[in-house]
């Protein structure tokens, strides 16, 4: 599926690759930064782009571009709705994603990519099961994990790999069980000039 990805800044510079198969060469972004350099806009640039042997799938948001290399075809907007997903959760981790920051958090990054796909195929994007698996960063845990050595990635499997809805844990218990429901309700009726009512009906949905 996805063999690499390349996060490129708006100065066409890569400053973060990950592979998950065999290792693709920068070179290969040579083909995307043709088209940038054609576009005016970074949201003219083809969102997909074909070369002899590869295709670059890409997307731009906060300022950097992510770009994917698949060998094979694949569905475009699967690959898209992955790359989404990842800036997703760069922003759910660090509040921002931004080149800065990711560069100051590029172990963890790391960490995210490598628990995202498996062997370039989607496995975790879910943050309820990403947060269990690797703890999202601060000062006190970077430097604890400095001193001991210790890892971000939990050696426990999440609760959530072990649900049938995996965006939410296992076993999870309330004191009150209840659920909340808006009942719409709207009545067409014909009343006579005596106040009889001559035709009326009720319809109703839940919200």
């Amino acid at each position: 599926m996805i063999h690499s990805l390349f996060i490129i800044n708006s100065a066409c510079d890569v400053f973060i690759e990950k592979h998950w198969k065999s290792i693709i060469s920068r070179s290969v972004c040579d083909y995307f930064f043709d088209q940038h350099r054609k576009a005016i806009n970074p949201e003219d640039i083809p969102p997909v782009i074909a070369t002899p042997h590869h295709y670059l799938i890409s997307i731009y948001r906060c300022g950097l571009y992510f770009v994917a290399v698949c060998m094979t075809e694949v569905p475009p907007l699967f690959v898209i709705e992955f790359l989404h997903r990842v800036v997703d959760t760069f922003e759910d981790y660090f509040s921002e994603c931004s080149e800065n920051v990711v560069k100051d958090n590029y172990v963890v990054v790391y960490e995210l990519l490598d628990e995202m796909l498996d062997n370039g195929f989607p496995l975790a994007t879910e943050s309820n099961i990403l947060k269990e698996l690797i703890k999202p960063p601060n000062i006190l845990r970077t430097i604890a994990n400095s001193v001991t050595g210790k890892s971000n990635v939990s050696a426990t499997l999440p609760s959530g790999q072990l649900s049938n809805v995996p965006w939410r844990r296992s076993g999870v218990k309330y004191t009150n069980n209840e659920a909340y429901f808006d009942v719409i309700e709207e009545v067409d009726a014909i009343i006579d000039k005596g106040g009889s009512t001559v035709f009326a009906e009720i319809q109703g949905y839940v919200r």
